[in-house]
């Protein structure tokens, strides 16, 4: 129990100081420490991340940086999806599934520290197929930019049931590219939709007898505990060195698992 409640301690931690994409480290982490497999780890580890990201939506919510509508849209494409990539992963054998994990895990490392080496602006708002009405702040809806943002949802679910990460690592930049939201905005919207996404998910996972409780509970209390003390942190630590990091230990673990997968 105290090894599950310090990893998620961990796992909120990062997730406070990295963004919506630190929740990806949540399945290693359950693997490496608690020596379940994937295919346990998933549910679990969504469990957590999604319980953070309640926390951080409504944080997100009393600031006024969410967007609502968008939110929805989104999320309702990706919970579509979510018990596909439930389905998925129990077919899949137990060491591809890690590898395709590490797979992605090793795209969310590069695709940070290309992020981090920038200068950080969104290289994606002048084009941007959802832009904000200027008197309003709420986005003006066409075809293309309710299809961008539906599309990026389901991508977001299908991974969410699949390998029991949030998504966030598809959401933050899916906003960054096709909106021209602030980070700050991506971040919380993105942090919204992983909530919804992951009560869909867990939901199922829990109705099938998937998750072990006296793992996840603890788990995911201590991801809340973490999330709420790296705030302080994260106002303070953040900035391209942080991301930088992150991504390289994304990479060495995204390696470990290879290993451990091939071995």
């Amino acid at each position: 129990m105290l090894t599950s409640l310090a990893l998620g301690g961990v796992v909120g931690l990062i997730l406070a100081l990295t963004g919506a994409g630190g929740g990806i480290l949540a399945v290693p982490l359950l693997l490496f420490g608690t020596g379940v497999g994937v295919d346990a780890a998933g549910p679990i580890g969504l469990m957590a991340v999604g319980m953070a990201a309640v926390l951080g939506a409504v944080l997100g919510l009393r600031a006024g940086i969410v967007r609502y509508r968008a939110v929805v849209l989104i999320a309702a494409s990706g919970m579509l999806l979510s018990p596909a990539g439930l389905w998925a992963a129990r077919q899949i054998d137990g060491r591809r599934l890690a590898l395709l994990f590490a797979l992605v895990l090793l795209y969310v490392a590069v695709k940070t520290f290309r992020q981090a080496s920038t200068d950080g602006a969104n290289a994606g708002s002048a084009h941007a197929l959802c832009k904000r009405d200027a008197d309003a702040g709420r986005f003006v809806w066409t075809r293309p930019c309710a299809s961008s943002m539906a599309l990026s949802g389901a991508l977001a679910g299908l991974l969410s049931g699949l390998l029991g990460v949030g998504g966030g690592f598809v959401m933050v930049p899916a906003l960054r590219r096709y909106t021209d939201l602030p980070m700050q905005s991506a971040v919380a919207t993105s942090l919204a939709v992983i909530a919804l996404i992951s009560v869909a998910g867990v939901a199922a996972s829990a109705a099938s007898g998937a998750v072990d409780w006296a793992i996840a509970l603890p788990f995911s209390a201590g991801a809340l505990a973490g999330m709420l003390g790296g705030r302080t942190l994260a106002t303070r630590l953040a900035g391209r060195r942080l991301q930088q990091g992150f991504a390289a230990v994304c990479a060495l673990v995204a390696v470990a698992m290879i290993v451990e997968a091939l071995s």
